[in-house]
């Protein structure tokens, strides 16, 4: 990994790269997206402040457990000035975000554990199938899969007629 002297306050997009471990091409979304922030140099070069590999780093821990970058670019908003997490901020934020993993690992062991009776049955009614209609929304509006598009014959790879 390229050392990074400490006198260089600005990084380039490949610098924060390799340092991050993030591909340039991320950390080009992640900036589309509002996550990091750069500022041009006369050459339209984009230049990196060196926090910029604390919140790359912040960005890639939160999507790693599953935290929508929507979502993490809110808690970034909510520092003060704009400034780079620290500590207490993950654990802040992350003690936050538990209760909406927690919900998230509840609904797929659910999913999980009546994935076998779906391939099962194979039917995946809108009356009884857990996976195409979680908790029975549809079940007391009506039965069976009427809801469910009808296809045509072309969209069913059948010629017309036959």
């Amino acid at each position: 990994m390229p050392q990074i002297p400490q006198t260089l306050h600005e990084l380039s997009v490949g610098q924060l790269s390799a340092r991050s471990g993030a591909a340039v091409s991320a950390l080009h979304f992640y900036e589309s997206k509002g996550l990091i922030h750069s500022r041009r140099t006369s050459g339209n070069q984009r230049r990196y402040t060196r926090d910029a590999l604390r919140r790359v780093a912040f960005v890639r821990a939160a999507q790693r457990v599953g935290i929508p970058l929507a979502t993490i670019r809110e808690a970034l908003a909510e520092l003060p000035e704009g400034r780079t997490p620290n500590r207490e901020d993950w654990a802040r934020l992350s003690h936050a975000w538990r209760g909406e993993l927690d919900e998230r690992i509840d609904q797929l062991g659910r999913l999980r554990d009546h994935l076998t009776d779906c391939i099962g049955c194979g039917c995946l009614s809108l009356e009884n199938c857990v996976l195409s209609n979680p908790d029975d929304i549809s079940g007391g509006m009506i039965t069976g899969s009427r809801l469910m598009p009808e296809r045509t014959k072309s969209e069913r790879g059948e010629r017309p007629g036959g």
